[in-house]
């Protein structure tokens, strides 16, 4: 990235973009890592979790690990 272009970019945004490096960095990029960390820190507050009533059933899992719209 050129020195204007970073110039240009908020620094609030480039706030959030090293947050989220450095995250990913602590859990090796595992999202589910991520997530499950995320969960418990919630939970541990007493903050609210949401869980969804159902499955996503728009997407269907198949064998070879590619997801197809159903």
């Amino acid at each position: 990235m050129s020195k204007a272009m970073k110039k240009r970019i908020d620094p609030v945004i480039e706030e959030i973009h090293e947050t989220r490096r450095e995250i990913a960095q602590r859990f090796g990029g595992d999202i589910h890592r991520i997530s499950e960390d995320a969960r418990r820190r919630q939970s541990r507050e007493g903050r609210p979790v949401w869980h969804p009533k159902t499955a996503n059933q728009s997407l269907d899992q198949t064998a070879d690990g590619i997801q197809r719209n159903g």
